[in-house]
């Protein structure tokens, strides 16, 4: 009879034991069900035998301020989602732990060298300007072209909310400097609205008809021959340059599964974590795995870029010069 109590009672205390849980804040697009957050969560709960919960929030812009907002009492063990123009306030926001790049930096093959000792890019992709090419015949080659050539309908993103709107913005900058609230000035007669993330503008906006020029990624072609076997959107890819975006993941200091969140940023290196970032995400993955051939038909546009802690400082600054040019 005891040894039956003991069974019973071990039996109990097993089925009891929850898998430890590893909590991701990451943008919804991310966790979507044609996302990668689905397929990666099922790899990496069946190889780490934990619990993966992916949260998403409204964009990846906002991910920084909500955990700040939150402190210590967040959820979260691991943001995943930040981009380069949010590399030096995260850095400064001292809410990460740093992570060893010894078993990733050879891996890595990236348009830019990767510095960082706190956080681990999982893909990259650079900003474009996209369009359907049996309406728009003459597409821009330029900024200066969109700027004051082109008289087509654009729906870009909010800085203040949006990766894109943030990406435009600093792209803005790289190109003209302290004249950019002049062309600002002119780019807005042609915008027709401006949504709070890429999902609205994209869907809602574009491929609705309400627009024809859509601020996106150079890489959003790609979906459309892949999903759709459709090859009349095209991505503008300026002589100049277009601006680079390399998103990114890091561990919270507050985190209670420090482990387990290593485990988690090298797995984002794996050929099983990179192998879903071109089908799902759209973007370009950071190892040297071999593309669907709707990427081989994009064109790798110049990479531009501002120095993240230039970002920092001026960003506010900027925003505010976009929200009055008139």
């Amino acid at each position: 009879m005891n040894y039956l109590v003991i069974i019973l009672s071990f039996l109990l205390l097993t089925n009891s034991i929850k898998a430890e849980t590893l909590t991701v804040y990451t943008y919804d697009s991310f966790v979507s069900e044609w996302g990668p957050g689905p397929l990666i969560e099922k790899v990496f709960e069946e190889k780490h035998d934990v619990d993966l919960d992916l949260i998403a929030v409204d964009s990846a812009a906002t991910l920084l301020n909500k955990v700040i907002l939150e402190g210590p009492n967040t959820k979260a063990d691991i943001i995943l989602g930040l981009d380069m123009n949010l590399l030096h306030a995260a850095k400064n926001s001292q809410l990460f732990i740093n992570h060893s790049l010894s078993n990733i930096n050879e891996k890595l093959n990236l348009p830019i060298e990767w510095e960082s000792e706190i956080f681990v890019p999982y893909n990259y992709g650079y900003f474009a300007f996209v369009y359907n090419n049996k309406k728009l015949k003459i597409p821009p080659k330029s900024m200066d072209e969109l700027i004051y050539n082109t008289d087509a309908r654009i729906v870009i993103q909010d800085p203040r909310t949006s990766t894109p709107g943030l990406g435009l913005l600093t792209w803005m900058k790289a190109l003209y400097g302290k004249n950019a609230k002049e062309k600002w000035s002119k780019l807005n007669n042609k915008i027709i609205s401006v949504t709070k993330g890429w999902t609205d503008s994209y869907y809602n906006f574009f491929m609705a008809g309400e627009a024809d020029i859509v601020l996106s990624y150079s890489t959003s072609p790609a979906a459309h021959v892949m999903f759709e076997n459709n090859y009349d959107i095209s991505a503008a890819v300026f002589k100049e340059g277009n601006y680079l975006s390399v998103e990114f993941a890091g561990i919270l200091k507050s985190s209670k599964n420090k482990i387990t969140a290593k485990n988690f940023l090298d797995f984002m290196i794996s050929d099983e974590f990179q192998n879903v970032i071109p089908s799902t995400n759209i973007m370009y993955p950071v190892t040297n795995i071999k593309l669907p051939d709707a990427f081989n038909e994009l064109a790798i546009p110049k990479a531009l870029q501002l120095n993240p802690k230039e970002i920092n400082d001026y960003k506010d600054e900027w925003i505010n010069e976009w929200l009055n040019a008139s």
